[in-house]
């Protein structure tokens, strides 16, 4: 009977990218990218210690070589614990999926998977206040770039959505009418729909009332050439905008604004306003309403309505006074 052979390295990444993630589970683009990246990273980190990625087996990805390779990620990198803890996921099912198809190296498996995550601090989660975020909107000019980016700006407040979700929305998903909503595609495959301030769909409506050349399936945000935005394009435009508004708002220049801050902006203001946190984490997309107990704990203002129902205790001062001795010990010195 003849010995099972092992498959190589290069065999089991190309079945698990393929067969695996695209084909049995039909993974979103966005987490093929994500595991991708992080092959990639792997490959170099592997190339550093002196072995060709050609030459690379299964048996080279050991507890001791995926420890160094977090440690370069965090150390030479500068990557984040977040972002130490997404790459060893993405190894981690790579692991699994080699162990169901290479059972002769489950022993060596079974140490790599031991690597455990990492624990890290949770900041307090950041935000832009009201007034900021008007101001950030009306930032941009009048040019065809600025009336985009007031309608981009505009929208992310509106839906709190994330910038993959901003720069994936269409034309089509777009209904404008008495009751004037947005259909947003999120994570996971995941479709939600939102409804629009009447200044919003104004908005809208005008933007296409402008670019009659759109149609259904084009992005409701395009580039100058026609094409989609990306993160970087949002980042720049909404860094410009910080620019302007910072000269009536200072403050925002120490307060980092990124796209996601934005986001942010949106559940405390939704939260502030009343709204359940059930109902923000339908309205942000998230995936469990615990994740949305994080704006709770940074909204300092309702933190002080809860402290203004209690009463404050009386607290009587007293001065210490020292015993005899020590007086005694202390003036025979």
């Amino acid at each position: 009977m003849s010995k099972p052979t092992s498959p190589s390295f290069a065999t089991l990444v190309q079945e698990f990218f393929t067969d695996y993630m695209l084909q049995q589970r039909a993974l979103s683009p966005c987490t093929v990218a994500s595991y991708r990246d992080t092959f990639v990273l792997l490959l170099r980190y592997a190339q550093r210690q002196g072995k060709e990625p050609n030459s690379m087996e299964l048996t080279d990805v050991t507890a001791k070589f995926l420890v160094g390779f977090l440690d370069y990620l965090e150390q030479e990198r500068h990557s984040s614990v977040r972002s130490r803890n997404i790459r060893l996921a993405a190894v981690r099912s790579f692991l699994k999926f080699a162990a169901r198809r290479d059972p002769l190296h489950l022993g060596l498996i079974e140490q790599a998977l031991a690597v455990p995550m990492k624990r890290f601090d949770r900041k307090m989660v950041g935000f832009v206040p009201r007034q900021q975020m008007l101001a950030l909107i009306d930032a941009p000019g009048d040019t065809w770039i600025g009336q985009r980016d007031r309608l981009m700006f505009a929208l992310m407040f509106n839906t709190g959505a994330r910038v993959s979700e901003i720069l994936g929305v269409r034309v089509e998903d777009v209904v404008l009418g008495p009751t004037s909503s947005i259909r947003l595609h999120g994570k996971g495959r995941k479709q939600r729909s939102l409804p629009l301030w009447k200044t919003s769909a104004r908005a809208v409506r005008d933007w296409l009332h402008l670019n009659p050349e759109l149609h259904a399936d084009s992005p409701l945000l395009p580039r100058r050439d026609g094409k989609p935005m990306t993160r970087a394009n949002v980042a720049q435009r909404l860094k410009l905008a910080v620019q302007i508004a910072s000269r009536k708002y200072p403050d925002l220049i120490s307060m980092s604004v990124s796209p996601h801050l934005v986001r942010h902006a949106t559940a405390m203001c939704l939260l502030q306003s009343g709204a359940d946190p059930c109902e923000i984490a339908l309205w942000l997309g998230h995936e469990s309403p615990a994740t949305t107990h994080m704006y709770v704990e940074a909204d300092l203002a309702m933190k002080e309505r809860a402290l203004a129902r209690l009463k404050a205790p009386q607290v009587k001062l007293t001065t210490y006074r020292p015993p005899k001795a020590l007086l005694a010990f202390l003036k025979a010195l």
